[in-house]
């Protein structure tokens, strides 16, 4: 008989380490014996590119690179390895209450706690303070996060014994026969992917009273040993909740309750019409009455002569430019639409990042004072021709555009700088009305599972791309990293310097832009450093029932991603 164990092949790539390991050795095992240095320590892995916890056992040849919360992978699984804790405190200290994690805001995790009847229960200092206790003590104990794979009807049972309803809606509508699922103690939980190893490798954490619920705080991406910096982002918030009360309106509040609504008829592979056509309608006509409400503010005061419009990239900026355009001109105004990137310096002048590339996100790439002399020109009652920027020259031409502005004409200027006080500091306060564009995704995947906005502008953004760029879904991935630097440091610093918010998000769009996304985050591939953040999404993206874009109406701002717009751009 034949006694010889089975090696396998594991590369480190932390270390660039090949060494052999007997087969179901787990990946904190192999972490251990190879000691790679690692700043801030490990949580997950990576296992030929696809995230994993680190119990999981190694049976084939594997590329293993070790991840610490210094990471994105490990920043998602720290924070969902602090949710599972918090849950846990909340069923002891709070028994009948559950909690809900709404979104990310103000350098932390807003949560609520809901009751009998679905009602929000506002917290008192005194039960944060037992949460916190209870939490820590959770930590000390160095619990561990176990993962199981049971039948999904078991899974559904757990989850209704524990009137956690909003899981039961999820693996209902999914209608897989089995479902990984999370265990604490005697507690179970569904996380979309990777957790810590076990509770004590939680070290950072804090926990405060915020508007009616609490925030939930973790460690900073950009220096994980401090807490990320409280901020009061008062617009965001109400830009939030504003979209909380619309799904509430629609009966919609996470993905389980959205499959529900929009399920296929025995036979169709997607949705079409049905519930899927109302749910459309509906969300439209609340973003089209949010516009209609902009632009009364903005006609509301006739010395307001200059609309800025800014935001991240894929917020659908151009569309709603457009669309507040119309709803101007309803109001029996004049209004005149442009871009901002026509105003780019020459590529020469272009500033450079500490790569020494093009740094196309700078405010300083934009010609400021020639912007400004235009603006104050127009302003004036001047003639004025706008520039046009020939990106394939890297220049700014002549247009031919000539406009002078009555007094019933409003500039509608469209840019990611727009609330960015230096980019129109020569232009008075009381002819400026700033408008901060962003997809802030509003429904959850259940109660402990949120969806990044992130998430919903990359994928509008590989749709786009693809469609209409020439750029895969490796490319796009590949730039993200960069785009979100630049909004860090450039657009989101300001975002509450805005008048007003606008959420371009919309409750369908998931399921209809799953159809075009999925075959080109298909064809990234596995040995492409883009292809962790693909799987990921594809898996993200297998949540949704996929509906058609057949009652999407030609004006619809999400038009601008997959095509069909009567817009022109």
């Amino acid at each position: 008989m034949n006694n010889k164990k089975k090696l396998v092949e594991i590369h480190c790539k932390n270390n660039n380490v090949t060494k052999l390991y007997e087969a179901g050795t787990s990946l904190m095992e192999i972490y251990a014996d190879l000691k790679p240095a690692m700043k801030h320590g490990v949580i997950i892995a990576k296992s030929n590119n696809v995230t994993k916890n680190l119990d999981f056992r190694v049976y084939k040849p594997k590329e293993v690179e070790f991840l610490g919360i210094d990471s994105p992978s490990g920043q998602r699984a720290y924070i969902r390895s602090l949710t599972f804790i918090m849950y846990k405190a909340v069923r002891e200290v709070l028994p009948g209450l559950r909690l809900r994690v709404e979104h990310p805001i103000s350098g932390g995790y807003y949560c609520l706690l809901i009751g009998a009847n679905n009602k929000c229960v506002q917290p008192t200092a005194d039960q944060v303070k037992q949460l916190k206790a209870v939490m820590d003590k959770i930590i000390d104990q160095d619990l561990p996060f176990e993962w199981e794979t049971i039948q999904t009807s078991k899974a559904i049972e757990i989850f209704r014994a524990d009137q956690a309803f909003d899981k039961v809606a999820l693996l209902e509508s999914m209608g897989d026969i089995y479902a990984g699922v999370y265990k604490l103690g005697d507690l179970y939980d569904y996380y979309d992917s990777a957790l810590a190893p076990s509770t004590s490798f939680i070290t950072l954490y804090d926990l405060r009273l915020f508007h009616d619920g609490l925030l939930l705080q973790m460690p900073s991406a950009n220096d994980p040993d401090k807490l990320d910096k409280f901020e009061e982002q008062n617009n965001l918030f109400n830009a939030f909740a504003e979209h909380a009360k619309w799904n509430e309106l629609m009966g919609v509040a996470n993905v389980g309750d959205l499959n529900n609504k929009t399920k296929p008829t025995k036979g169709q592979k997607q949705v079409t019409g049905g519930n899927a056509g109302m749910l459309i309608t509906l969300a439209e006509a609340l973003q089209e009455k949010k516009i209609d409400h902009i632009a009364d503010l903005v006609v509301s005061d006739p010395k307001r002569k200059v609309v800025l419009i800014a935001g991240p990239s894929s917020s659908g900026k151009t569309t709603f430019s457009k669309k507040l355009s119309i709803h101007l001109a309803i109001n029996g105004k004049n209004p005149i639409p442009f871009s901002m990137d026509e105003y780019f310096v020459n590529r020469e002048d272009t500033p450079r990042d500490e790569n020494g590339e093009y740094d196309f996100e700078s405010v300083h790439a934009i010609d400021i004072p020639y912007f400004n002399m235009q603006l104050n020109q127009m302003l004036a009652g001047e003639e004025v021709e706008l520039p046009r920027y020939n990106f394939g020259t890297g220049k700014r031409e002549p247009s031919g555009n000539k406009i002078k502005l009555d007094d019933n004409s409003i500039l509608v200027i469209e840019g990611i700088h727009g609330l960015n006080p230096e980019l129109t500091a020569q232009i008075p306060e009381e002819n400026k009305f700033r408008i901060y564009a962003s997809a802030l995704t509003t429904i959850s995947i259940d109660d402990h599972n949120w969806i990044p906005t992130t998430d919903n502008r990359l994928l509008r953004r590989i749709v786009r791309d693809y469609n209409y760029r020439g750029y895969s879904a490796e490319d796009t991935i590949n730039r993200w990293a960069s785009v979100h630097r630049g909004e860090e440091k450039w657009i989101f610093p300001f975002r509450e310097k805005a008048d007003i918010m606008f959420n371009s998000a919309l409750i369908f769009e998931l399921p209809v832009l799953k159809r075009y996304a999925m075959p080109i985050l298909s064809q990234v591939p596995q040995n492409s450093p883009a292809y962790a953040e693909a799987h990921r999404l594809l898996k993200f993206l297998d949540y949704f029932n996929m509906i058609a874009d057949s009652d999407i109406p030609s004006t619809s701002l999400l038009r601008e991603f997959f095509g069909g717009s009567s817009f022109n751009y």
